[in-house]
This record gives C-alpha cells, sequence and structure tokens, in this order.
C-alpha cells in the first residue's frame, strides 16, 4: 500500500450536508423533489469511504484491526445521541400524537438497529422511518471490518480494489435478482443486503486511493468529462416513490455521481471543492447525524397543518437546534470519552519521553 493518511476535507462535510438537505426535501414532500430520498446514498458512498479509508490506514500501520478500538468509537460517536432522541421522542410523541401505540416498541427496534429489516418485512418502526439508514450502516460497520482483513490477508498486495470491486458488482446483482423476483420496493428498499452497494462503492473508492493502480492516472485524466454524470442527479429527482428504476439503475447512478464528487473535491481544490466547502453546508454538515435523527417527526408533524415551504424552513431550522444542542452536549461528552484512551497514551508516551 501506498503512504496513505485520511486528513479532514470540509468539501466532505458539506457533500453530508447537501446529502441532508435532499432527505429533509424528501420527507416534506416537496414537489419535483420526489426522489430527494436518494440523498440517503449519497452518505452511505461517504461512509464506505472513510470507514475503509482509516480501516485501510491502522492495517497499514500495524498490520491488524483493533476490533475493540473500532466497535468503541462507532458506540461513542452513534449512541449517545441516539440514545437522547429516542429518550426526547418516548417523552413528546404521545403528546404530539396521542393515538400511537407502538411508540416504544418503535424505540426499542431502533435502539437495536433492527429497523432495516423491520420496515421491510413488519412495517416496524412505522413513526421512526427513518431509522433504517442508521441499521444499514450499523450493519455495515458490524461486518466490514473483520472481512475487509480477510480480503486483505486473501488477496495480492495492490489488488484489494478487485475484490471490493467484484462485491459491489454482486451487491447490485443481488438487488437486481430481487427486483427480478417481484418483490416489492420497499422490502428491497430498506434492507442492508440489498442496499449495501453504496457502502461498497465508498469502500472501492478508498482502496483505490490507497493502492493506487496504475489505471488510476489514466482515469483522472479523464475526470472532467465524468463531471456529467453528478448533473443527472437532479433528473432523478423526478423517480418517485415505489419505482422499481430506482432499484434497476437509479441508485448505481447516484453511487457513481456521488463517486465522482469525492473525487473532485480530493485535492481540495477546484470549483467543486470551493462549492461543497461552503461554511453553511459545512456547518450543516457537521450537524448531519442529529439532524437527521430528529428531522424525521418534526417534518412529519408539520406537514399535517402546514404547506410544504413552512414546512422545510421551520423543520430545517428546529432539527438544527435540536441537533446544535445535542451537539455541543451530550455528544462533545461522549466524543471526549470516546477519545480517552489516546490522550492517556499520548499523556504517558510524553511522560517516558521527558523520563529518557
Amino acid at each position: 500500500m501506498q503512504d496513505f493518511k485520511l486528513r479532514y476535507n470540509p468539501a466532505l462535510d458539506g457533500l453530508r450536508g447537501v446529502a441532508i438537505v435532499l432527505v429533509l426535501l424528501s420527507h416534506a414532500h416537496v414537489p419535483m423533489f420526489e426522489g430527494a430520498f436518494l440523498g440517503v446514498d449519497l452518505f452511505f458512498v461517504l461512509s464506505g469511504f472513510l470507514i475503509t479509508s482509516l480501516l485501510l490506514q491502522e492495517f497499514q500501520d500495524h498490520q491488524r484491526l483493533d476490533y475493540w478500538r473500532f466497535y468503541r468509537r462507532r458506540f461513542f460517536r452513534l449512541m449517545p445521541a441516539l440514545l437522547l432522541f429516542l429518550a426526547a421522542y418516548c417523552l413528546i410523541a404521545p403528546l404530539l400524537w396521542p393515538d400511537l401505540d407502538d411508540i416504544h416498541q418503535d424505540a426499542l427496534v431502533s435502539a437495536l438497529y433492527l429497523a432495516d429489516y423491520g420496515i421491510a418485512f413488519f412495517d416496524s418502526p412505522d413513526t421512526l422511518l427513518h431509522m433504517w439508514s442508521l441499521s444499514v450502516e450499523e450493519h455495515f460497520y458490524l461486518v466490514w471490518p473483520p472481512l475487509l482483513v480477510l480480503l486483505l490477508r486473501k488477496t495480492q498486495a495492490g489488488k484489494l480494489w478487485r475484490s471490493i470491486l467484484l462485491l459491489w458488482v454482486l451487491s447490485t446483482a443481488w438487488r437486481l435478482f430481487w427486483v427480478g423476483q417481484g418483490q416489492h420496493f420497499y422490502e428491497i428498499f430498506f434492507r442492508f443486503d440489498t442496499r449495501a452497494s453504496g457502502l461498497l462503492a465508498g469502500s472501492l473508492l478508498a482502496a483505490l486511493v490507497i493502492e493506487k493502480p496504475s489505471w488510476i492516472q489514466a482515469l483522472q485524466k479523464r475526470m472532467p468529462h465524468a463531471m456529467w454524470l453528478p448533473l443527472a442527479i437532479p433528473l432523478l429527482m423526478r423517480l418517485e416513490w415505489d419505482n422499481q428504476a430506482v432499484m434497476v439503475w437509479g441508485l448505481t447512478v447516484v453511487e457513481c455521481a456521488a463517486l465522482v464528487l469525492l473525487v473532485a473535491v480530493q485535492q481540495q481544490r477546484g470549483m467543486v471543492y470551493e462549492m461543497f466547502r461552503a461554511p453553511v453546508l459545512v456547518y450543516l454538515g457537521r450537524l448531519s447525524y442529529g439532524v437527521y435523527l430528529w428531522h424525521y417527526p418534526v417534518v412529519r408533524y408539520l406537514r399535517a397543518d402546514y404547506s410544504w415551504p413552512v414546512v422545510v424552513v421551520a423543520g430545517l431550522a428546529i432539527s438544527v437546534a435540536l441537533s446544535a444542542l445535542s451537539f455541543y452536549t451530550i455528544e462533545r461528552w461522549a466524543m471526549r470519552w470516546r477519545d480517552r484512551p489516546k490522550r492517556v497514551a499520548d499523556e504517558r508516551a510524553g511522560v517516558a519521553a521527558t523520563a529518557g
């Protein structure tokens, strides 16, 4: 592997900001944005890229992965904010929707990260429909690190990208298989096994960035032509829910477009990079996890009585405010605990160096 270090890139937060806006537009039922639910796939590709980059970097440095450290860090980053949101939901939802009788059941399914298969086959959780994507990502976090190590052990040096490319193709083919079997749209849309292709697409890019096969340079010279692919995303906004074209080719187009955008911002210069590093998008991207948690019940409540412009503006403002409250309190506290072992190790190393 080549020497590679994953450094902070504000444009990636900007891309998260765009993705969360698209998701909110979809749930607010904004006209001409029926297909904005595809914004979730931007999250998937980005998550696959970042997680795999970190795992490969760790393997490059130590020839092994510290699974406990990985899962511990994921727990402290994701679970405190989720539990805070679910606790608030259990307290407030009965006041907003007195007729709901599955509030605690939905919260439990969400906390256990079972929402993807729960929604696909059992219509639960219904009032926390957006929890499905968090479950998909959590299942990826569980299975991908050991599988990645297995691939690294079994493949030749510099050839990991081939194995991940094969997994991406097989994952897409698996989704097409169920379309061909006549399975319902929602049964395919929400499941981890049929939605893992976006995460694998991001993982493929991480492997290519690190391994740099010989053909990459020739492809990079033609990247300006590939920028037409992201321009197709607005056309996909007209794809409506329950349209199997989303499953057949729509998701693949979005995944490829997301890959092009990620490549375009990696050099941290140029027009695309400057677009995504806009301060508003970067700040929204930093809060995107919390915004995603809070926005759905907020938007669901508002859209029952207000027109979509009010739902979008008020829903985004309320969601950002709640997300900021969570981010600067419990999430900051959790991240300090997440990073505590590293700080202790650094302090010990400093003491040892001083003593030496």
